[in-house]
């Protein structure tokens, strides 16, 4: 089953086949996308549900560094073929996908 392919969800797929391995937390995904954090975990959460998506907490404590714990994302293996073909055969073309991409001060995020 496909998640619904509206814009975002393509742009946060664009964003994790840039490196399909590499895991990313929120933050990092939404400016990858050019998205609002709270724009992404829901899509976040419906893609692993899927199975597209594996997840993990990071193993610290959050006293000693000073912030919260960061929930860590990356594709699965089959995730990665599924959000190929799905980008692929999505009726936005990603060639078109480029030019929406806002980046992170059109998010309201600051670096």
């Amino acid at each position: 089953m496909a998640p619904k392919m509206t814009v975002q969800t393509q742009l946060v797929l664009r964003a994790l086949l840039e490196n399909p391995t590499r895991e990313l937390y929120g933050l990092q995904l939404s400016e990858a996308a050019g998205l609002k954090t709270g724009t992404i975990h829901p899509i976040l959460a419906r893609l692993e549900a899927l199975g597209w998506l594996e997840s993990r907490w990071e193993d610290i404590d959050p006293a000693v560094e000073g912030r919260p714990k960061r929930r860590y994302y990356k594709l699965s293996p089959d995730g990665a073929e599924h959000a190929r073909h799905a980008l692929a055969t999505a009726r936005t073309p990603i060639s078109r996908l480029a030019g929406l991409r806002l980046g992170p001060a059109a998010g309201g995020i600051a670096g």
